[in-house]
């Protein structure tokens, strides 16, 4: 089976990105990685990142404007996913967990 490559994006990289980056790095056939789209993140959306991405998973609908707006010509073919997770978690919270298994899960077996 071929290895896809999934990139989790949030606002600033501090909690919920961060938290699938670390829920999905072990599951097989996945390589992930994850960032934040605003200019203060810990780690910020590059362009290589998005161009060595398949599958863009984001945790609000705003994210999802936000990438379109600023990079549409480098989303052609990629398959973009919002998880509806909002900002309420910390890093790691057992709650984000289960939300992350429970709506990007089945997606990504």
């Amino acid at each position: 089976m071929a290895i896809r490559r999934v990139l989790f994006l949030c606002s600033r990289n501090r909690r919920r990105s961060p938290t699938a980056e670390r829920v999905f790095g072990a599951w097989p056939n996945l390589e992930v990685d994850s960032a934040g789209l605003a200019d203060d993140a810990d780690v910020v959306l590059s362009t290589d990142q998005l161009d060595r991405a398949e599958w863009i998973v984001v945790m609000e609908s705003s994210h999802r404007r936000r990438l379109q707006a600023r990079h549409r010509a480098r989303l052609k073919g990629k398959k973009i996913v919002c998880l509806d997770i909002p900002d309420r978690y910390a890093f790691m919270q057992a709650e984000l967990v289960a939300a992350l298994l429970r709506k990007a899960g089945p997606l990504l077996r």
